[in-house]
């Protein structure tokens, strides 16, 4: 053979074996900072702007819900307030009815005190068109507002 021309097929084999090594060997980064850089590329976190934003969101839903628990709160407080209220009124109108007699025509007002609440009941009695019957009705306040406002006819015994 020609005394500058190498093999071909030794040439394939050399670099087939170096390409081997290669692909055994670990690789190394090419330099430190390259590295570093896309490995801070790959872990990158939120900005200050996502989380402010995620932050913003949060807040409107919680103001959202802390607006509905305080809806829900007051509506079971008036619920309370008018179940207490309506035994007050139907004590009152059941004391008419069970006293046996016909109550004086005219206002009355007394108090009444439920579940450790204290509230008033102006009885009103008035005429009907009847004289046998008379018309009553209980109004049930609590600080001088106007809460609830039952009514009943009672006729002579």
């Amino acid at each position: 053979m020609a005394s500058g021309l190498a093999d071909p097929l030794q040439q394939n084999s050399t670099a087939d074996a170096s390409e081997a090594l290669r692909a055994l060997r670990p690789s190394k980064p090419r330099s430190l900072y390259k590295a570093t850089r896309l490995r801070s590329l790959r872990t990158r976190g939120f900005t200050l702007v996502e989380v402010l934003v995620a932050l913003g969101i949060v807040a409107v839903a919680l103001a959202a819900g802390v607006r509905a628990t305080a809806a829900l709160t007051r509506n079971a407080e008036r619920q309370s307030d008018l179940l207490l209220a309506q035994m007050c009124a139907e004590n009152a109108l059941i004391n008419i009815r069970l006293s046996r007699q016909m109550p004086a025509v005219g206002d009355n007002t007394t108090s009444c005190e439920q579940a450790g609440r204290s509230f008033g009941v102006s009885l009103s009695v008035q005429p009907t068109p009847n004289p046998n019957f008379l018309r009553v009705e209980a109004l049930v306040l609590d600080n001088n507002v106007r809460i609830l406002g039952l009514s009943t006819i009672v006729g002579r015994f």
